[in-house]
C-alpha cells in the first residue's frame, strides 16, 4: 500500500510512472461504476474510464491541489469524457491515441464485472454527495480510513498532524455523514 497522498502521486507522476498506476489502481472502480451508471453500457462505460485515465495521465502535470483534490479533478475530466461522448454520441479516443496507447478488447467475463460493479455501487451517488458537503479534512481523514483501510498513524503522517487528530475527524465525518444520508432519504 503506498503511504502517498493523491495529489502526491500525480505530482510524482513525470519522474515515477508506477505512481501514476497506483492512483489509477485507487479509483479506477470507482469511475468504472460512475460512468457504467450513467451510460448503462459496460463496453461504453470501460471505453470512457480508459480515456479519462489517459487523459489524467496526459495531464498530470496540470493538476494544482491548491483548487481541490486529485479525485476531483479526476472526476472533472470523467464528466468531460461523459459530456463530449453525449455530444458526439461516441467515445473519442484522443489522449490514448496521442500517448500511443492501443485499446484493450473486453472479454464477456471484464464486461460482466462492469456490470456487478455499477449495481454493487447504486447507493453511490447518495454516499458521494454526503461525502462532498463534508469539510475537506473530514472528507479525506474517511475516505483514507474506511476506503484505503489505512491506519490512523499512517493518515496522520499523511495530514502532517496527530492520530488523535485523526480519530476525531473520522469520527465526526462518519457522523455527519451519517446525518447527510439519513436526511437525503427523509
Amino acid at each position: 500500500m503506498d503511504a502517498r497522498t493523491d495529489d502526491q502521486l500525480l505530482a510524482a507522476t513525470r519522474s515515477q510512472p508506477e505512481a501514476f498506476a497506483v492512483f489509477y489502481r485507487r479509483h479506477v472502480a470507482g469511475v468504472l461504476a460512475y460512468f457504467a451508471r450513467r451510460t448503462r453500457c459496460a463496453e461504453t462505460a470501460a471505453d470512457l474510464t480508459a480515456e479519462t485515465f489517459a487523459a489524467a495521465l496526459d495531464g498530470a502535470h496540470r493538476h494544482r491541489p491548491d483548487r481541490g483534490p486529485a479525485v476531483a479533478w479526476l472526476y472533472g475530466i470523467a464528466r468531460r469524457q461523459l459530456a463530449h461522448a453525449a455530444q458526439q454520441g461516441a467515445v473519442e479516443d484522443r489522449a490514448r491515441t496521442r500517448l500511443g496507447m492501443q485499446a484493450i478488447p473486453l472479454t464477456d467475463e471484464a464486461l460482466d464485472r462492469v456490470d456487478a460493479l455499477a449495481t454493487a455501487d447504486a447507493a453511490s451517488p447518495l454516499l458521494q454527495r454526503g461525502l462532498a458537503e463534508l469539510p475537506a479534512d473530514q472528507r479525506e481523514a474517511v475516505l483514507a480510513r474506511v476506503l484505503d483501510e489505512d491506519d490512523y498513524a499512517v493518515i496522520a503522517r499523511r495530514a502532517a498532524t496527530t492520530e488523535s487528530v485523526i480519530r476525531k475527524r473520522v469520527s465526526r465525518g462518519l457522523t455527519g455523514l451519517r446525518r447527510r444520508m439519513e436526511g437525503y432519504s427523509a
